[in-house]
């Protein structure tokens, strides 16, 4: 058997689907709504964009953590069963097909469809009108040219560092008058604080010149009495996934540590090179020997192509395009608060619990309280977490106010937000500056939990209202997110968010919860307890069922359980947008167990665990995926629904997600996916038109097995 071979056999042999391969059949899934007939052009460039944002995190985390393994020699198997190097060439691989559908669908799909939709991309300078050739050239002489810097390479020159995802051109150049032909490299890195796109509006029509055909246009003025012998665009991609060394307790440490790990993402380890076609090849000779790596982490962009489809945003959000892009529906009230707006949010909580269901509900009940609170005189103290923020952050300025106030304000700060530390450790340090007790995370473990606890005098009472979250306290992502959030004064969620709080803040041992499970103390345990508990009415026919709605499943010890639970004939419906590990409809293992994925006009980000309990339904909403690193490496929570309507939401939310057939993918024990189509005369059911329309009659109509 030929070593590929075998690889192909290893992977579909196994009872675990590859964590990275999964996510690589997202990032497809992402692609259709490219190729999606419906769509319009600038909605296509979005998700065009989100594609080529999404492969530049997998590079920068999950091939910069299999490179950790590699360079320091440490051993990885894979869920497929491969070890880290025949696994790293098969993950190069599969991405190089993944980047080379993207640009082919770029080049011959999207590209043709610019002129008529009155912009267009123009690589050819020679191709502008005179009028446009001289104001691009006042542009370089004036913006651009200051800020250029040739680097050569040489042996009297070190290597530079070149910047992580930044647009460089590798020249190759020799004197005029040397006789042996000897090559130098340079570099010129392109300016990352000036527009990837330089615009030129005529009329009805935009033209967008790419700011490297600018500078490839007169390069030559920083090379002057040398002969360019090529001219190569490339960009490079880092390892980005670092470790904190957290020993030390100290908060100005950690502080530190933290920022001293950030530089490493600008100097990392190279893990991908993107390239033009036709480059240099002593050039790249030059720059693969140098950053130890081979032709698979060598991705080449064909003629007419673009590098780096992240800056389509340019064109995506142009004004004069605005009206272009389809704009999702107002928000609605939720259904048990249809007053919203009109009604004191304080009393309107004391006597029914709110379930907010973004975007299709708007942010502004909680945003209202939170703002309420920093203002009344009969709040005593706000507590919360955050994990990622808004700019501009609405809920960050009344922090603020609250503390100016004079008010108790505790705020638990994750510093080790991926891709946000830089502006958690900004914010809270204002916060903190402004005399907010902060706490930056806890030991090693990351903060995931959303959680939030106002206290509040009622005359000789204390009334506590609490918000339980799947999503971050960001009133932007709101908008493009689906998540949960529950507000309410129930006294035992009080009682468990309060004793939550004092764990984090201080050295407390919480007594046994009521209603939340949390991570890392014991989530894995009672979640596998409650799918024993259906396994075992399964087995025993009693009514059983189990649907979970969450971004990601990987956790093996999870998926082991699930597959018990199927071969003992509980249903069990997985609607999982992401990374799956687990393998769907194999013989004996996992026959009952359907999983699929829903793609579309939001990020589905909700997470809903409900097991049927013999028809007593037991149902958890909250901050958890079915991740090792959830259940082991991170502060997570999950909260009960205890209210009948509270829960008859949350029932309807996955039915509504099982219903779907415009953005739904099922999963194929192969680990591939299928859109589901709809048969001849069925009407379409999208779940992010759908959920505006739910009323509270409709919601007692609706069951789950």
């Amino acid at each position: 058997m030929l070593a590929k071979d075998r690889v192909s056999s290893s992977i579909a042999t196994s009872d675990f689907i590859s964590r990275d391969l999964s996510w690589l059949k997202f990032n497809y899934r992402v692609l259709d709504q490219v190729k999606k007939p419906s769509r319009k052009i600038f909605e296509k460039l979005k998700f065009l964009a989100i594609t080529s944002s999404n492969l530049d995190e997998f590079f920068m985390i999950r091939i910069g953590s299999l490179y950790n393994y590699i360079d320091y020699g440490k051993e990885r198997v894979d869920y497929s069963g491969l070890r880290e190097k025949p696994f790293r060439k098969k993950l190069l691989q599969e991405t190089q097909r993944f980047f080379q559908e993207q640009n082919r669908y770029y080049t011959q799909n999207l590209a043709p469809q610019f002129e008529k939709n009155h912009f267009s991309i123009v690589k050819d300078v020679s191709k502008l009108t005179e009028k446009q050739r001289k104001h691009l050239e006042e542009y370089f002489n004036l913006t651009i040219y200051p800020m250029l810097t040739p680097m050569t390479y040489d042996s009297y020159h070190a290597f530079p560092t070149l910047m992580n995802k930044l647009l460089v051109f590798g020249v190759v150049s020799r004197e005029s008058d040397d006789k042996k032909d000897n090559k130098k490299l340079s570099f010129v890195q392109i300016p990352q604080n000036l527009p990837r796109f330089y615009e030129s509006d005529d009329d009805d029509h935009i033209t967008f010149v790419p700011i490297e055909e600018i500078v490839r246009t007169y390069v030559g003025r920083l090379f002057r009495n040398i002969d360019i012998q090529s001219i190569n665009l490339f960009r490079i991609t880092r390892n980005g996934d670092f470790t904190l060394d957290e020993s030390d307790d100290l908060e100005s440490s950690f502080v530190e540590e933290v920022r001293r790990k950030l530089k490493t993402r600008k100097t990392g380890r190279v893990v991908r090179i993107e390239a033009e076609s036709g480059y240099s090849s002593w050039m790249m000779r030059q720059l693969v020997n140098r950053w130890n790596i081979d032709k698979d982490n060598l991705f080449e962009v064909e003629p007419g192509g673009l590098l780096d489809f992240t800056s389509l945003w340019q064109i995506v959000k142009h004004p004069d395009f605005r009206n272009r892009v389809p704009k999702p529906l107002p928000p609605v009230p939720p259904v048990t608060y249809p007053e919203m707006g009109t009604e004191d949010i304080f009393e309107v909580l004391k006597h029914r619990d709110i379930l907010l269901h973004h975007p299709y509900n708007d942010i502004e009940p909680l945003l209202d309280l939170i703002e309420k609170s920093a203002e009344d005189p009969d709040v005593l103290a706000i507590k919360l977490t955050i994990y990622r923020l808004a700019s501009e952050s609405r809920i960050t300025a009344a922090l603020l106010k609250a503390a100016e106030n004079g008010k108790h304000v505790s705020v638990l700060f994750e510093l080790k937000a991926r891709f946000d530390e830089e502006n958690n450790m900004r914010e809270a340090q204002r916060l903190h500056k402004a005399g907010c007790f902060v706490i930056y995370g806890v030991s090693s473990i990351k903060t995931h939990t959303k959680l939030l606890l106002i206290v509040r005098k009622n005359g000789k009472k204390v009334t506590r209202y609490v918000h339980m979250s799947s999503g971050n306290y960001n009133e932007q992502t709101a908008k493009l997110y689906t998540d949960l959030g529950l507000l309410s004064t129930n006294e035992v969620y009080a009682h468990d968010v309060s004793e939550f709080f004092n764990v984090i803040t201080g050295h407390s041992s919480p007594t046994d919860y009521q209603y939340l499970i949390t991570a890392p103390r014991d989530m894995r345990e009672q979640l596998i307890s409650l799918i024993r508990r259906e396994a075992e009415n399964a087995k025993k026919g009693i009514p059983s069922g189990i649907a979970i709605k969450i971004n990601s499943l990987e956790d093996r010890e999870i998926i082991s359980e699930l597959y018990w639970a199927s071969q003992q004939g509980a249903p069990i419906e997985l609607i999982v947008r992401g990374i799956c590990c687990l393998r769907p409809g194999r013989k004996n293992l996992s026959e009952n167990i359907t999983v699929r994925s829903i793609v579309g006009d939001f990020l589905e980000h909700s997470r809903i665990y409900y097991f049927h309990n013999n028809g007593e339904p037991k149902i958890y909403s909250g901050s958890a995926d079915v991740m090792v690193r959830s259940f082991d490496r991170r502060l997570e929570s999950l909260f009960l629904a205890v209210n009948p309507t509270v829960k008859k939401q949350a029932i309807n939310i996955l039915s509504y997600n099982l219903r779907d057939n415009v953005n739904s993918y099922l999963m194929q024990e192969d680990g591939s996916y299928q859109l589901i189509t709809r048969d001849k005369g069925v009407k379409p059911f999208d779940i992010h038109k759908e959920f505006y329309q739910v009323t509270l009659e409709e919601l007692e109509q609706v069951t789950l097995f």
